[in-house]
């Protein structure tokens, strides 16, 4: 069997944060409960939105989740991208850690930092960070915590640091961190014109919960200050995998190359981007059909209808005249089955 990194990756957060006093919560479900503005679930903080908002209390002050997310319709859309990017994906796992009126900045930080450089050993020459341009008290945590020098603390003046829940509600800035791939891969730092490049990549966001959007225009801030934050799974191990691509992790590769063998292809030849697909197709069509989610003709059945059909037609490009996916669910229970028995 496969080393399984991904599964380390995840322990490893997991009980990291047992050890920090959170409450670790099951994965919530694809289809929202509390939400009838999303499509899917999109990130670990929709199973906790009615605590930011104030509309429930919290049983708990702070709690750690690692959250199957799909992003493949409504606002947020990854679909026609995927198979042809590094890190675009229609279903990915988040890590998220949540204080609701507990921690604020700087022991948000302080995990963040200790998880990444001690318990998981990325190098901390390699690690940057963002913040938003007027929010001093994270710049000086991150100089005070990680002592990083001031030309890798860099100031975002956009909206891409400064994150808000609606036109109304829960809003705060943003302090994102990024790894450093390496210079064979072109790109440059976050804020530069080369940001969208290869080379630095957006590995975690904490976003520090301080205010709140009123109707009438204005901003006040919050009597309890609180954290939400989401570091990418497949992000994460791809560093550990010597690599900048997630699509060359266990978790994609042994799909990859078991979807390619089925087809008598090579699986990093001319149908790279087809086994990307069936790949990451068949995680996100495996999770929504457990989740409850069947083909139809409108709503969230109707997108789960256009990844099977898309993963499908990729199959018919690699030359499968019989049906594939279906081939391929013991090869994904083997690797995700141990972290979501009950999927």
């Amino acid at each position: 069997m496969v080393k399984n990194i991904t599964n380390d990756i995840r322990k490893t957060f997991i009980n990291y944060f047992q050890k920090q006093d959170h409450v670790i919560v099951p994965a919530s479900s694809l289809v929202p409960k509390n939400d009838p503005t999303l499509m899917f679930t999109n990130s670990g903080m929709v199973q906790f939105k009615n605590y930011f908002t104030g509309a429930e209390k919290p049983p708990f002050p702070r709690a750690a989740t690692v959250q199957k997310s799909v992003r493949a319709g409504g606002k947020h859309n990854d679909l026609d991208n995927v198979g042809y990017t590094r890190r675009h994906h229609t279903f990915f796992e988040m890590l998220g850690n949540f204080s609701f009126g507990d921690y604020f900045k700087e022991k948000a930080i302080y995990y963040a930092w200790e998880l990444l450089t001690k318990e998981i050993g990325l190098d901390k020459s390699k690690l940057c960070v963002t913040v938003y341009h007027t929010d001093e008290e994270a710049r000086t945590l991150w100089k005070k915590i990680a002592g990083l020098k001031d030309e890798d603390i860099i100031p975002i003046a956009t909206k891409d640091n400064f994150w808000q829940m609606g036109d109304t509600g829960p809003c705060g800035p943003c302090s994102e961190i990024f790894y450093d791939h390496g210079e064979q891969y072109w790109g440059g730092r976050p804020g530069t014109p080369e940001e969208d490049g290869d080379r630095f990549i957006e590995i975690w966001n904490l976003v520090f919960d301080q205010y709140e959007d009123l109707p009438d225009g204005s901003r006040i801030e919050t009597p309890k200050k609180s954290i939400d934050t989401g570091s990418g799974l497949e992000r994460v191990s791809a560093i550990l995998h010597g690599t900048n691509d997630n699509y060359g992790i266990e978790i994609f590769t042994q799909l990859i190359e078991g979807a390619a063998s089925i087809a008598g292809v090579e699986p990093y030849g001319d149908h790279k981007t087809s086994l990307r697909v069936i790949a990451d197709h068949l995680r996100s069509t495996s999770f929504l059909l457990a989740d409850g989610v069947l083909p139809s003709n409108e709503g969230r059945g109707y997108v789960l209808r256009r990844i099977m059909r898309r993963a499908m037609r990729h199959a018919h490009l690699i030359g499968c005249q019989d049906p594939l996916m279906h081939k391929l669910v013991p090869s994904l229970v083997e690797t995700m089955g141990e972290a979501y028995p009950n999927s």
